[in-house]
């Protein structure tokens, strides 16, 4: 995907969510904190569809739609969050991952679970 399908993608969904907040009157409860703390809880939630299961664990149709439906939680979250500080996720991606290249140059990090500064 193009950064800036990336950007339009974001944008639409950022716009959808918000109209669903303002049609609710949500926007007083989705301050910085809350959606914060939304996010931190939708995440755990993600993290007990993989409790006690194997590493990299069978999953019935049922249960990645309710994975699914976890990360579309946490997504939303996300997205909210970014929107409410006016943060550019795709910017912030792009930056991201030019810092992450620097730190995890292929010829160090391939294969390897070690921190940047244990390369």
């Amino acid at each position: 995907m193009s950064d800036q399908a990336l950007r339009d993608a974001l944008a639409a969904a950022a716009a959808e969510l918000a109209a669903f907040a303002a049609a609710r009157d949500w926007q007083p409860f989705h301050t910085p904190k809350n959606l914060a703390m939304s996010l931190a809880i939708e995440a755990g939630e993600v993290m007990e569809h993989f409790q006690w299961t194997a590493a990299a664990p069978e999953m019935d149709e049922a249960a990645r739609k309710a994975v699914a439906l976890e990360l579309a939680d946490v997504f939303s979250y996300l997205l909210r969050l970014a929107s409410v500080l006016e943060i550019d996720l795709a910017a912030a991606l792009a930056e991201k991952m030019a810092i992450n290249a620097q730190r995890y140059p292929v010829e160090k990090a391939r294969g390897s679970a070690a921190k940047y500064d244990a390369l």
